[in-house]
């Protein structure tokens, strides 16, 4: 962790469950691939979940992070990325990120093209994919890139609603929606 991490640090001091370990970043940005790498060593040889801090959902109904795991198959997959609409997504303003073909494989957007799909923040992926990864910053973006060009990157549609809350007014919407799903 880099940004604000006493603050962090703090709240989580207490928690049992799960289990957090803290990685201490404060004099050194690692990028979202950095991070995975370093922490590669705590999560064994097996697939694992990654998580962005900057999005939610609002599960349709099925469990999204429990559909990815049912949907991630290892033989044609180093990556599953949960994929929102951009058309209903909350708080999101861009141009998309990928296509999904019908057996849910993804192909990245051309620089000047609009594409239906934003990655939600969610995947499953491979350890596998980062065995030759630079050490040191880089961004995931990388590795998305590289399982896309072997063909072994894949989609998986969010049930739900997804809201992207990397902004203050994001924020807000995100939790007007979530007020709403509940009332």
């Amino acid at each position: 962790m880099h940004y604000l991490p006493d603050q962090i640090i703090q709240h989580t001091a207490n928690r049992s469950r799960p289990r957090i370990a803290i990685s201490d970043e404060r004099d050194q940005v690692l990028g979202t691939g950095g991070a995975v790498v370093k922490a590669l060593p705590l999560l064994g040889k097996e697939p694992f979940f990654h998580l962005n801090a900057d999005t939610m959902w609002i599960d349709g109904v099925r469990p999204n992070l429990r559909r990815l795991a049912e949907t991630f198959d290892p033989e044609r997959m180093d990556i599953l990325l949960l994929m929102a609409p951009t058309t209903s997504s909350i708080g999101y303003t861009g141009r998309g990120d990928y296509t999904m073909l019908p057996d849910g494989a993804l192909r990245k957007r051309k620089e000047h093209q609009v594409v239906p799909f934003v990655y939600a923040g969610a995947a499953i992926m491979s350890p596998a994919l980062f065995a030759d990864a630079p050490a040191g910053e880089f961004s995931l973006t990388r590795m998305f890139d590289r399982a896309n060009e072997q063909e072994r990157l894949f989609g998986l549609r969010l049930d739900g609603v997804w809201m992207h809350v990397g902004t203050p007014d994001a924020v807000q919407a995100a939790e007007e929606a979530f007020l709403e799903s509940v009332a």
